[in-house]
């Protein structure tokens, strides 16, 4: 009798790579694509060239400067941030990899620029040092973030030793709702299973949810996979992937029907298993926000803080009652009482096209409070030129925000952009860790529709808060559905 080997998305990409194999060690995978930035580079680099070896394939890396560039002039006045661009610059050249410095117009975060560019394709394994590399899983591949030993190792060889990680499915149960957004539905997921609930998975995300995500939606779910604890989170390539892709693909290099019956069979087989299951409703959901200092700690918007003795006795409860200090807030409070003095829209979680569309849509012929700072900072300098060519830009200013060049921002405080003072700020990037935005930033994550809104109230609002009679027929579009 034969036996039918049913395997689901993340085993038939991980078996795919697998260079070598050995009893009690760690698989070692082929990497097909190594992305860099400048601050997890550098010691990379410098082990190679003290054990006298060169990058094995320039031709499979591609560097971005991202971290520590300013968004507002392209001129770099931090010592450090210029230091560490000046040595990719180096190191590139020398190792022939191809990099888009600042003032290039491919310029932009990296995991904004690499699958906007055609850079990721289904069935893929794309590594970097950096965390956040699991966005990329949204194609259907397999993307880490890794440490910079890692780095050192793919330049190299090409390959990464990694542990097998266990398989999680998350079906989202339900369609949500259409003011409900890509960051609400993740927010949600991590508030349910904790911020340390995947800890050594890899998850794929499915459910009726999912499949009616746009690419961009998509991107924003698996980014903030590994804030939930997981190696890495992918979605299965369907006619949306496709759609994306041809439009990137150069029909010079022919060979599409055979990379789309690939790509198709990727999906998870039917009856396959996975070692977890999480199914979560979502059709009551609402915008989510963060009240604490990680990205489980967050609630409905239109809830209230929760009381630390609403935890588990123990770290749950002392973590929570941590956090409400830092953060300086009361349990009992509403989250729409909470007052902002800083929005921040941008990322690799929130800078693409759509996430500025779905924040202009609701900032037209409207303005910031005056009482904070709108930031607005595209995920790359191409979807920065889209937006002017949109007239977002115009929106945006009119409102009385800043439009900047690209970068990661304020995302992480090692650059220009960080907070100072004790502020806080309703944030569309992907952590709200204590000092993450600035020594005493306190951090609300939101979604970038939420973050409009909150620009123009002063205080945690959403889009319906601000409805007036004169835009009553006005239409919002969902942020991150398919057209």
């Amino acid at each position: 009798m034969t036996t039918v080997l049913r395997r689901n998305l993340i085993e038939k990409v991980w078996e795919s790579h697998v260079v070598d194999r050995a009893p009690d060690e760690p698989d070692l995978l082929y990497v097909d694509l190594h992305l860099l930035h400048e601050a997890s580079s550098p010691q990379a680099f410098d082990g190679l060239r003290l054990s006298g070896r060169q990058v094995r394939r320039p031709d499979l890396a591609l560097a971005l400067e991202d971290h520590n560039v300013p968004t507002n002039t392209l001129l770099v006045k931090d010592a450090l941030g210029r230091a560490q661009l000046e040595r990719l610059r180096e190191n590139c050249e020398d190792g022939g990899i191809e990099l888009f410095s600042l003032g290039d117009d491919r310029q932009g975060i990296v995991h904004v620029v690499a699958p906007e560019l055609g850079f990721v394709r289904p069935g893929m394994t794309v590594v970097c040092g950096d965390s956040h590399t699991s966005t990329h899983g949204a194609f259907g591949a397999l993307a880490f973030g890794v440490g910079t030993s890692d780095v050192e190792h793919v330049l190299a060889t090409q390959t990464l030793a990694l542990q097998r990680p266990k398989t999680m499915a998350v079906e989202f149960v339900g369609e949500p709702s259409a003011d409900v957004t890509p960051k609400d539905l993740i927010l949600a997921l991590i508030a349910h299973i904790g911020a340390n609930g995947a800890n050594g998975y890899a998850i794929e995300y499915r459910g009726k949810a999912v499949e009616n995500l746009s690419m961009e939606g998509r991107m924003t779910v698996c980014n903030m996979s590994i804030e939930a604890g997981a190696r890495a989170g992918l979605v299965a390539p369907d006619d949306t992937t496709l759609e994306y892709l041809h439009e990137r693909w150069d029909a010079a290099t022919g060979g599409w029907d055979e990379a789309v019956a690939h790509w198709r069979s990727l999906a998870t087989d039917e009856g396959a298993a996975f070692d977890r299951v999480v199914r979560l409703d979502v059709t009551a959901l609402k915008p989510f926000v963060t009240w604490g200092t990680n990205p489980g700690q967050a609630v409905a918007l239109d809830a209230e803080v929760p009381d630390p003795g609403s935890f588990a006795a123990g770290a749950e409860q002392a973590a929570a009652r941590r956090a409400l200090e830092y953060m300086g807030i009361e349990p009992g409070v509403a989250m729409r009482e909470l007052t902002i003095d800083t929005v921040f829209l941008g990322s690799c979680t929130n800078g693409r096209i759509e996430d500025l569309r779905a924040a202009a849509d609701v900032l037209r012929g409207r303005t910031v409070a005056p009482t904070l700072d709108l930031l607005v900072v595209p995920g790359s300098m191409a979807v920065r030129a889209q937006a002017e060519a949109e007239g977002l830009h115009r929106v945006f200013l009119d409102a009385g925000a800043q439009w900047r060049l690209s970068g990661c921002s304020m995302c992480m405080g090692i650059n220009a952009d960080r907070l100072q003072g004790i502020q806080r700020v309703a944030s569309t990037s992907n952590r709200n860790y204590e000092g993450r935005q600035g020594t005493n930033a306190r951090t609300h994550l939101v979604s970038p529709a939420v973050a409009a809104a909150t620009a123009v109230a002063g205080r945690l609002a959403t889009a319906s808060d601000l409805i007036t009679p004169e835009h009553r027929n006005e239409s919002i579009q969902p942020q991150g559905a398919k057209a």
